[in-house]
């Protein structure tokens, strides 16, 4: 289901449609206009300028973050694989513990 909800960034008022709930859309907006404010004080420029500054330093964040979470992926997978190598060692640990015992026990 699309939802319809107006959103203010800069002062002007854009109708956004999507799929994701209006709360969801309001923060977008919100994020928008505040990085938007942020680039208009403090780069003195105009609202073409100001919108196409705000993109690509959102586009940077983006970048960024995607490359931490590949990072956060790729030492995750690690930390599973290394798991996964102790587990098999504290099974082979295991299973000698019970042949040194059962081994022990025909000893005596």
């Amino acid at each position: 289901m699309e939802n319809h909800v107006v959103v203010s960034i800069c002062g002007e008022e854009y109708n956004f449609v999507a799929q994701e709930a209006p709360s969801y859309m309001q923060r977008v907006g919100s994020y928008v206009d505040a990085k938007m404010t942020e680039v208009l004080k403090g780069a003195h420029v105009g609202r073409t300028d100001a919108a196409v500054l705000t993109a690509a330093n959102i586009t940077d964040e983006l970048f960024k973050a995607q490359e931490d979470a590949e990072n956060l992926r790729r030492q995750l997978k690690e930390y599973v694989e290394e798991a996964g190598r102790a587990k098999a060692e504290a099974s082979e640990l295991k299973r000698e513990i019970f042949r040194l015992q059962n081994g022990n026990k025909h000893d005596r």
